[in-house]
């Protein structure tokens, strides 16, 4: 579930970038972080195949339950990074603003 989940995240977030006329809101950092978390949960899924094979896809209820629960943390989490990249560089000047008026 954590392969799937990610590689949803990668696949939105890839189409999100790829029709934006610009990149101000840094959908590519995004994207790349996805695809990387996808390329780590495809290793992982061929080296649990390698040590189970056949009882890889039969997976315990409990197990299926916490690999959506990983996936979804690090969708999460790599959207807090995301924005907190996002808010750092600040490509329109508005936290700058926000912070300078007075």
């Amino acid at each position: 579930m954590t392969l799937l989940i990610s590689l949803l995240a990668a696949i939105v977030t890839t189409v999100i970038w790829y029709n934006r006329k610009d990149d101000t809101m840094q959908t590519g950092f995004l994207a790349l972080m996805f695809w990387g978390a996808s390329l780590m949960w495809t290793v992982d899924a061929v080296f649990e195949y390698i040590e189970l094979r056949d009882a890889y896809f039969m997976p315990e209820a409990a197990d299926m339950l916490n690999d959506t629960f990983l996936g979804l943390s690090v969708v999460v989490l790599g959207l807090i990074v995301w924005l907190v990249r996002l808010l750092i560089k600040d490509p329109k000047g508005r936290v700058f603003h926000r912070l300078t008026e007075r």
